[in-house]
C-alpha cells in the first residue's frame, strides 16, 4: 500500500491525515487538526503548518522524498500549477505557489485539487462511486460546489473551473451564495439555509405571528442549520416548510446536473450525511417531474460513503489519483 500525507486547508481549520492506500481500500493512520487562523493572513497559518508537519514527520518516521503529498482547498485555485488563488475564506492567500513552497521545504511530490473534486475522487475510489464511470460529488456544506468524474476520469474544464454549480443562478431574488443572489449555494449551502430561514421568519413576523422558539436566535443572528433541521424532525411547521423549500431547490438543480452530465450516481456531502431522512423524498419527487426519465431512472442520490470522513481522504485521494495517471 502506498502511503500518503493530506493536507486539507479550510477557511477554519487545516487537517493533516496520514493514510495507506490502494486501489480498492484507504486506512486513516494518524490525523491532527489545528486553527486556520485565516483572519492573520497566510504567514502565521503556513508557519504553524510547518511546525506540526515537522511533528508529524518525526513522529511516524515519515520519509518525505518516499511518501505522496495531496493538497486539497476550497477554490479558486490552479491545480495543474499548483497554487492557490485568493479564496474567499482564506484571506490573504493571493497567488499562493503551495507545491512549489512544500517541494522546496520538504522534497516531495505534492498535488494540488480543490476540496469538491478532491472529495468525488475520494468517493469514486473508495466510497459510494467505486466501480462506476459517471460520478458526481456535491460537498454540500458551508458552500456548494461539484467534483465531476465523467467517463472514469476527473473533469476539470478548461481551466480548472468546472463543477461550480454553486453559481448557478435559480432565481432573481432569495438567498446569497457565491456572490451571486438566489444562486443554488444560496439556497443550498449551510450558510444559505440560515438566509433562508431568516426570511421565513421575518415574514412571519410581519403578519404578527409570534415565534418564541425563533425569536432569540433571529435577533442575535444565532440561527443555525443543525437547529433547523432539528425543529423540523420535531414537526415544527415553520422548520418543515423551510426544509420543504430548500429541498426543493437542490431537487431543482439536481435535475440540472442529471438532464445535462447524465451521472450513475450522485454523492451528497455533509448536510445530507447527517438530514437524508429530511429530504430524500422531496428530491425525489422534484428529479421525477423535472428530470429526463431515462437519464434519472439511472441514477441513484446517496450520502458520501466515506461519511464525515470524506474530506480528510480528500486531499489523499489527490495525491493517489494524481500519481497513477
Amino acid at each position: 500500500m502506498q502511503q500518503i500525507l493530506g493536507i486539507d486547508i479550510g477557511g477554519t481549520k487545516i487537517a493533516l491525515v496520514l493514510a495507506k492506500a490502494d486501489r480498492d481500500q484507504i486506512s486513516l493512520i494518524d490525523k491532527v487538526v489545528f486553527p486556520t487562523q485565516a483572519a492573520k493572513g497566510y504567514s502565521q497559518t503556513i508557519e504553524r503548518l510547518y511546525q506540526q508537519l515537522d511533528h508529524f514527520i518525526e513522529k511516524h518516521e515519515i520519509d518525505m522524498q518516499k511518501i505522496l503529498a495531496g493538497i486539497s482547498c476550497g477554490g479558486p485555485l490552479d491545480s495543474k500549477n499548483g497554487v492557490i488563488l485568493s479564496p474567499p475564506n482564506l484571506i490573504g492567500w493571493d497567488e499562493i505557489e503551495i507545491v512549489k513552497i512544500l517541494n522546496e521545504k520538504y522534497h516531495c511530490d505534492a498535488f494540488l485539487q480543490n476540496d469538491a473534486n478532491a472529495c468525488a475522487l475520494a468517493e469514486w475510489q473508495w466510497g459510494a462511486g467505486r466501480q462506476l464511470e459517471h460520478v458526481i460529488f456535491l460537498t454540500y456544506g458551508t458552500g456548494m460546489g461539484a467534483g465531476l468524474i465523467l467517463n472514469g476520469r476527473l473533469f476539470e474544464g478548461g481551466n480548472g473551473m468546472a463543477g461550480e454549480i454553486g453559481h448557478m443562478r435559480m432565481s432573481q431574488t432569495g438567498p446569497v451564495g457565491y456572490g451571486k443572489i438566489g444562486s443554488f449555494e444560496g439556497f443550498t449551502s449551510g450558510s444559505g439555509i440560515v438566509q433562508l430561514a431568516e426570511a421565513f421568519i421575518l415574514q412571519e413576523l410581519q403578519k404578527g405571528v409570534r415565534l418564541d422558539r425563533y425569536e432569540s436566535d433571529y435577533k442575535n443572528r444565532q440561527l443555525t442549520t443543525k437547529k433547523i433541521f432539528e425543529y423540523a424532525r420535531q414537526g415544527d411547521r415553520l422548520a418543515e416548510e423551510i426544509v420543504a423549500c430548500h429541498a426543493g431547490y437542490l431537487g431543482h438543480g439536481l435535475a440540472v446536473l442529471i438532464d445535462l452530465l447524465n451521472p450513475q450516481r450522485i454523492i451528497l456531502g455533509t448536510i445530507y450525511i447527517h438530514d437524508a431522512d429530511l429530504l430524500a423524498d422531496k428530491i425525489k419527487d422534484v428529479i421525477a417531474k423535472e428530470a429526463l426519465a431515462r437519464s434519472a431512472g439511472i441514477c441513484d442520490i446517496v450520502p458520501a460513503g466515506l461519511g464525515v470522513n470524506v474530506g480528510d481522504y480528500g486531499a489523499a485521494a489527490a495525491a493517489y489519483y494524481h500519481s497513477n495517471q
